[in-house]
């Protein structure tokens, strides 16, 4: 059984406005074993959350993953993702579904909201995809 742990960042610059996602893979002893950072155009906080989230399951399907823990400092998504919250925007309900996919190829995922500050190098991914892009 390969369990691997996801690190996921979304974030916009001005709520919408240029926006980009950051996602870190962890093996079972902690080495980084893939990250991306992508820019995604204008978006909201949320789409950009929600991205990052798709991106990252999709790489942990990538690399064989059986079981993702996954880590996020978005509330918001965490709670949605495990049923506390209902997902009522219209915009966010495909992306929802689109996380919710790709759960099924998983034996499990689990879902913690983490402090920003434990967040740190999917959030350094994503403004560097930023500056990047801006710059």
């Amino acid at each position: 059984m390969r369990t691997l742990t996801l690190f996921t960042d979304g974030g916009s610059r001005g709520n919408p406005g240029p926006a980009a996602l950051g996602a870190v893979l962890y093996d079972e002893d902690g080495v980084e074993v893939d990250g991306v950072g992508e820019y995604l155009g204008t978006a909201t906080n949320n789409v950009a959350e929600y991205s990052a989230l798709i991106r990252g399951l999709e790489m942990a399907r990538e690399q064989h993953a059986d079981e993702v823990a996954v880590h996020m400092d978005s509330e918001l998504i965490v709670k949605q993702m495990t049923g506390v919250y209902r997902v009522k925007h219209k915009d966010m309900k495909p992306l929802a579904a689109a996380v919710k996919e790709l759960e099924g190829q998983f034996e499990r995922v689990t879902y913690t909201h983490v402090p920003r500050e434990e967040n740190k190098e999917a959030d350094r991914l994503v403004n560097e995809a930023l500056d990047a892009q801006l710059s």
